[in-house]
């Protein structure tokens, strides 16, 4: 080997070492630079669309014909079925809004003096019962009576957001609306929103029915036999 190419070898095995460093550099930077881009793009539909625990308020409108006189058998098993959501240990407001100025104004002052009598006999204290009432048209002859409260609900905000034509983006991430009607159902399935914040207190357990299946374990049974079916 000559002088020459010796020297270049000698070189080009020193510049090595270089290269690679510099190349390690160059990716990293990149890596990093991707990593803080697609981290600051929120692409999660429960991000996006949290379920959240808020005060909302629980409405029931109940029209009244002009002709009636007093809230009917339909109208009270309604409300009775709305007010079983009721907290009475928290105790909200519960207000009635009856129609003024329609043409069954006097139908729905008196079936909303019966929807309060119903309230009353359902829990609701009566200090915490406000009758109000609201201007309707003339022209309405079954203009609804209002019953609501508010309550602690999960809830989330709301759907049919759409900023942009999802056809004309080549992103490959999810678009403004999607999941929201999931979350808004999810929520509306939830019996009591605190569970969200944490596990319940855990109930007493019953010491007659834990001996009678330690009994039925240690006899080999498995209650099954005593059931029957019927095709």
């Amino acid at each position: 080997m000559s002088d020459v190419a010796f020297k270049v070898g000698i070189s080009f095995r020193r510049l090595l070492p270089v290269v690679a460093v510099t190349a390690a550099a160059l990716l990293a930077g990149c890596a990093s630079r991707d990593s803080v881009t697609v981290g600051s793009i929120p692409d999660d539909y429960r991000t996006n669309h949290p379920i959240v625990i808020a005060e909302k308020e629980q409405i029931l409108d109940l029209p009244v014909a002009a002709s009636a006189r007093g809230a009917t058998k339909d109208q009270r098993e309604t409300l009775q079925g709305f007010l079983a959501n009721y907290d009475r240990s928290a105790a909200p407001v519960l207000t009635v809004l009856t129609p003024s100025g329609s043409a069954n104004g006097v139908a729905a002052a008196e079936a909303g003096r019966d929807f309060v009598s119903l309230a009353k006999a359902s829990g609701v204290p009566s200090n915490r019962i406000m009758v109000m009432s609201y201007q309707a048209e003339p022209e309405e002859v079954s203009a609804p009576v209002r019953v609501s409260y508010a309550a602690m609900r999960a809830q989330t905000d709301k759907c049919g957001r759409w900023p942009a034509d999802i056809l004309e983006s080549s992103e490959n991430k999810h678009y403004a609306n999607f999941g929201c009607s999931y979350q808004k159902n999810l929520a509306a399935q939830i019996a009591n929103p605190n569970d969200l914040l944490g596990p319940r207190k855990q109930t007493s357990i019953d010491a007659a029915n834990r001996g009678v299946v330690i009994g039925d374990y240690q006899q080999g049974s498995t209650g099954l036999d005593t059931l029957s079916v019927d095709y």
